[in-house]
């Protein structure tokens, strides 16, 4: 059985592998990193079973995918736990080291490892991700308008930037050359942001609507609708691999740091680790609690008088995930579906081929 490791960058994927029949040992380079170049390297491999690990960091995907494919085991390893099993630094840190380290703690069964998702869970992973860039980009592009026009003594707009009264209010303020050019660059930017949303929004929408998983989400989670449902599972992943709801909460970083001799962060802070996007999408369900008609709307209401509105959401969001992955543990391997590409409309617009 071949036991190895690889270390991925750009250029090139150092790996260090032992066979643990024969003895045999090697190590060296795979370049360029490209998935045609690895998968025939692993082709060339000694036959039988085979475990590889690799760090989960950009890349990894299609080296795990090339493993599978090649029929060796892939493990994917948590880079902060890796590194923090690495000890106190000695030495120059290479290419070699990292590849052997890794293979080191696969033999002795200490790699700390990451779930694999399954490449359907993947994708609407990298297009929720995607989802959430634009609505930042979006909105970094509002606050530099407001800025602009706080900076020349102006008003707030009479409406939001995408009406057609705050345009209009816009268009009859005078601002000097630069500021008006920097308003003009920030309206079209947020058209072309939302422009971009419409098909997105519209393919989570559909996909929502026919995933058991979302269907699940958004009928036992009150503020979780059609858009927020696909994002807290493509990140939440197969809930049953979380031990209980605390897991959970600490896998979004929404668990508050408490003080400890080995480190210097300070307590009493939201702990931030973790998917950012699962952790924003918690806690814009977690906004409707502010209703009257919300269920938790009395809890909500007793630690905003208590605290704050913001601590409020923020443990309305704690409660939210755990009943999350309470949802998607009762579903089961029906919680991870996928759906049939047929059911959903395109996501991009292909222009037919041009006649020769």
């Amino acid at each position: 059985m071949i036991l190895g490791a690889f270390d991925v960058h750009r250029r090139q994927i150092t790996y260090d592998w032992v066979d643990r029949a024969t003895g045999e040992a090697r190590r060296g380079q795979i370049a360029p990193a490209t998935r045609q170049v690895l998968g025939e390297w692993l082709g060339e491999l000694p036959g039988g079973d085979g475990h590889f690990a690799v760090e989960g960091c950009t890349g990894w995907r299609f080296v795990a995918e090339e493993l599978q494919a090649a029929g060796l085991t892939a493990h994917l390893a948590e880079p902060a736990d890796t590194a923090t099993l690495r000890g106190r630094k000695r030495r120059a840190k290479t290419d070699r080291a990292d590849a052997r380290h890794l293979r080191e703690l696969l033999e002795q069964d200490r790699l700390p490892e990451s779930w694999i998702a399954p490449a359907h869970l993947l994708d609407l992973r990298e297009l929720v991700r995607l989802r959430k860039t634009l609505i930042d980009q979006r909105t970094q592009w509002k606050q530099r308008i407001h800025a602009v026009l706080f900076h020349h003594g102006l008003p707030t707009p009479p409406g939001a930037l995408g009406t057609q009264a705050g345009r209009a209010w816009l268009a009859g303020v005078w601002l000097p050359p630069p500021s008006r050019l920097l308003v003009e660059v920030g309206l079209s930017e947020i058209d072309t942001a939302d422009a971009r949303l419409a098909p997105i929004s519209g393919w989570l929408r559909a996909y929502a609507a026919r995933q058991p998983g979302c269907r699940a989400l958004m009928r036992q989670l009150f503020g979780v609708g059609p858009l927020c449902a696909p994002t807290i599972l493509a990140e939440l992943g197969d809930a049953r691999r979380f031990a209980g709801g605390d897991a959970v909460v600490r896998y979004a970083g929404l668990d508050i740091t408490v003080w400890s001799s080995d480190t210097k962060r300070s307590p009493g802070h939201l702990a931030r680790q973790g998917p950012e996007v699962l952790r924003w999408a918690l806690f814009e369900a977690a906004k409707s609690s502010a209703r009257r008609t919300a269920p938790d709307h009395a809890y909500y209401r007793k630690v905003k008088d208590r605290l704050s509105a913001n601590r409020a959401t923020l443990s309305t969001a704690r409660k939210l995930a755990r009943h999350a992955r309470h949802v998607l543990v009762e579903l089961g391997e029906e919680a991870l579906a996928p759906v049939c590409g047929d059911q959903l409309p395109p996501l991009l617009a292909v222009a037919p081929p041009e006649a020769a």
